[in-house]
Parts: structure tokens; sequence; C-alpha cells
């Protein structure tokens, strides 16, 4: 199981990690800020990951800095699903 996560590239895996963050953060926010329900929250802050994933990958292949690549998305909007679980479980 572990060579599975060796094949997985090193930028994979900080898109991975920033999107923890990002999850964490906007589950968080949509919960105890916009005061909505766990649902409510979680629709919101998974539509807000996956724009803010892939925008920032449009944004590299529209200004050429850095590198357009689909999975970088996909990583930080899986990233940020672990976060919006955790926050989730927390709580309730």
């Amino acid at each position: 199981m572990s060579n599975i996560f060796k094949r997985i590239p090193r930028d994979k895996w900080k898109h991975f990690i920033v999107g923890i963050g990002m999850g964490l953060f906007l589950e968080g926010v949509f919960l105890y800020l916009f005061n909505l329900s766990l649902i409510s929250a979680s629709i919101w802050a998974a539509s807000l990951s996956i724009a803010i994933s892939y925008g920032f990958e449009l944004f590299s292949l529209v200004t050429g800095r850095g590198h357009y690549e689909v999975m970088d998305a996909v990583a930080g909007f899986l990233g940020a699903l672990v976060g919006m679980g955790v926050v989730g479980f927390f709580y309730y």
C-alpha cells in the first residue's frame, strides 16, 4: 500500500496539503460565520473549493506563471474534502 503513495508526485502532495487547509477554512467559515447547516456548509465549501482549485490552474494557464494541470486541481479538491471531513467530524 505504501508503494502507491510513493508513486504520487510531490507536486500533487503539495496541492493536496494546501487543499486540506482550504477545506478546513471554508467549512469552518460556512459553519460558524454564516451559521449554515452541515450539509449546506459542505455544499458551499465543496463548490468554492472546486472553483478555487481549478481557477488557480486556469490562472497558471492564462498568465503562463506556473504549470497548468487538471490533476493539480483534483488533488487540491480531494485535500479540501479531507479538511471538510475533519471539520464535520468535530462539529458533531
